[in-house]
């Protein structure tokens, strides 16, 4: 976006493209989707961040789809479980290294941001699923320990109650209005406590999808995250996947819709306060601790998601493999490898599984 926005076409200026960043930093949601929706909002407000919105997620959700009905349609097929036994593979590894290039960048030598980000990694592993009120809890302690209200300085610290977050609950058999609004609620809770990179999502997906509703199997967890891999645009359109695979396209639509509409309020929204409140000391540290406890959230993750990929020699292999050629070839992309080992899965899986 920078290269084509700002220097190429000049459409936007360097600072009101800083902005836009620093604003997609501190909101929850995807950071590209928000970017990419301020800075349609620069010039055309409402219109401008709505049309971009729809731009930006519409094609990658078109590709997500026909990939839903091609997996439900054939996934029981030998080369489709071949490909995605090599791709679920690789892809631990593309999580990996940006679970650490997330880490060095966000965390650094803080050690109270280390703490929180060793705490949610934990929590993450242990549990197998997102804690959403620890990410703000994180956001919150980083606020009062660097920028602490008055009402703390003058040593008033009052009590503070604990606000329940409300969990949907119980499986329905039979895809239905229901099922649809079960859906709405939970995917639009994804959208609203996931900060920083699209990635962050994933364990709170897991939990929700896999282990609390039982809508999807581990492994299809797994196929779902590859998806998005092998997909252009945002990590985050993997929810449209994961919504038609429970309840077809109006799941898909219900899913995606639920995800980014909070991610278009949290931009719109404050985009015309930024300016003035944005650079706010604590409002920086707040949204450090949360991004913290993401990043732990997302290292946590590849722990839990390796434990379902990674399911023989040949599997752990090429993870490494991955990692490795990421670390030595910093411009390599990462589709490259996804294609790479998916015809490596379509050569060892039969061997393996005749």
């Amino acid at each position: 976006m920078r290269r084509d926005l700002v220097e190429a076409r000049q459409w936007i200026t360097e600072a009101d493209y800083k902005e836009g960043l620093a604003l997609a930093q501190l909101a929850p949601g995807p950071l590209a989707a928000q970017l990419a929706i301020y800075l349609g909002y620069v010039h055309y407000r409402i219109l401008g961040a709505t049309l971009v919105g729809i731009a930006f997620v519409i094609p990658s959700f078109l590709m997500v789809v026909a990939l839903g009905w091609a997996y439900v349609r054939f996934g029981g097929l030998t080369w489709m479980q071949s490909v995605f036994y090599g791709v679920g593979a690789a892809v631990i590894g593309i999580i990996a290294i940006s679970a650490y290039k997330l880490t060095t960048k966000s965390v650094g030598k803080d050690k109270l941001l280390w703490l929180i980000y060793l705490a949610l990694a934990a929590v993450t592993v242990a549990t197998e699923s997102e804690v959403a009120w620890l990410f703000l809890a994180g956001g919150i302690l980083v606020w009062f320990w660097r920028a602490p209200p008055k009402w703390i300085r003058q040593g008033k610290v009052n009590a503070f109650a604990a606000t329940p977050i409300a969990a949907g609950s119980g499986m329905l058999s039979m895809i239905d209005w229901p099922l649809l609004s079960q859906i709405g609620v939970f995917f639009a809770k994804a959208g609203a406590f996931v900060f920083g990179s699209g990635l962050a999502i994933v364990p709170f997906l897991y939990g929700g999808v896999v282990t609390e509703h039982h809508w999807l199997s581990e492994k299809q967890f797994v196929d779902a995250v590859a998806v998005a891999m092998i997909t252009p645009g945002p990590v985050v359109i993997t929810v449209g996947f994961i919504g038609y695979l429970i309840a077809g396209l109006p799941g898909a639509c219900v899913a995606a819709a639920g995800t980014f509409l909070p991610c278009y309020l949290f931009t719109i929204l404050p985009a015309p306060y930024f300016k003035k409140y944005g650079k706010l000391p604590a409002i920086l540290a707040f949204v450090d601790g949360v991004t913290a406890a993401a990043v732990g959230a997302i290292t946590g993750a590849v722990i839990v998601l390796a434990k379902r990929s990674i399911v023989d020699v040949p599997t752990a292999l090429l993870a490494l493999v991955t990692v490795a050629l990421l670390l030595k070839f910093k411009k390599l992309s990462e589709p490259i490898i996804v294609a790479g080992a998916a015809l490596i899965g379509l050569a060892v899986y039969p061997l393996l599984h005749h």
